[in-house]
């Protein structure tokens, strides 16, 4: 039997709480990118979004479906991992979260069991000092990116304090690397920035396991990763610095947590140009 689901409530819901924004599994990716509300508590989802697929695509796809269906090659596993997220699970032995890093097993499988239904996503809300960027390549609109990275960078007191990376097509599952020993004490623009920068991408050269395919060999999507974390940490240290600016000029609502975030930008250095037209 094919059974509806588009009336069962509650599903269709996004909340944005003090911790972050709550997605569920009946949210078109359209529907979350185009909130305000979400885009004001966490800009790095409508700036990762607006690279999922094309409109026709994004009208219908689902956010916690495409993180379900655990592809490396897509952007919201990538955004979920970056985040810190979890998964909320439905199944005869009751709910229950599963962490990111224990919900992603290998490519396309997850730890869900059999009877389990994915019903929700949470993405971890940022600190008010955090900056964040998205980049990722494609030969052509519409297609699987060959390589992508998210980053977060945060700046206290006008250095670097955090920084970290999540990828997209060049791991078998999402993965966090941690770049706080190349850029953590470093002012951004600052003499020793360029270095950094450099520095940190060749960690991400190094932390990367690409596999070659029709479309790019694996060396070439690790230069591609290498080539897109140097393009996409100046742009996130950018907006760390405003962002502190700003909250040296502004009461702490407190609705913040201390942590990092990331937004998203494509090659051609447009947020709102898409870079993976696909069904996910």
């Amino acid at each position: 039997h094919l059974v509806d689901i588009n009336r069962v409530a509650g599903l269709d819901a996004i909340e944005v709480t003090p911790g972050g924004v709550r997605v569920g599994a009946l949210v078109r990716h359209a529907g979350l990118e185009r909130s305000e509300e979400t885009y004001a508590a966490l800009p790095l989802l409508r700036q990762a979004l607006v690279n999922v697929a094309h409109p026709a695509i994004r009208n219908r796809g689902t956010t916690v479906g495409s993180i379900a269906h655990a592809d490396a090659a897509g952007e919201m596993p990538a955004i979920l991992a970056l985040t810190g997220g979890v998964v909320e699970v439905a199944g005869p032995a009751g709910p229950r979260e599963i962490h990111w890093d224990d919900f992603f097993l290998g490519a396309l499988e997850t730890s869900l069991a059999a009877e389990e239904l994915a019903v929700a996503v949470r993405f971890r809300r940022f600190a008010a000092d955090t900056g964040t960027a998205f980049v990722e390549a494609a030969r052509r609109h519409g297609d699987y990116a060959m390589a992508g990275v998210g980053v977060a960078v945060t700046v206290t007191d006008g250095v670097v304090s955090g920084a970290r990376a999540s990828f997209v097509s060049v791991t078998d599952v999402p993965s966090v690397l941690d770049l706080g020993s190349a850029l953590v004490g470093v002012e951004p623009g600052g003499d020793a920035w360029a270095s950094a920068v450099d520095a940190a991408a060749q960690a991400v050269h190094e932390h990367v396991e690409p596999e070659g395919d029709i479309h790019a060999t694996a060396e070439y999507r690790r230069m591609l990763v290498t080539e897109l974390t140097r393009r996409a940490l100046p742009q996130a240290a950018d907006r760390a610095v405003q962002e502190s600016d700003h909250s040296m000029h502004s009461p702490d609502d407190g609705r913040r947590l201390p942590s990092l975030s990331s937004a998203h930008f494509s090659t051609q250095e447009s947020e709102h140009s898409t870079g993976s037209g696909r069904t996910s």
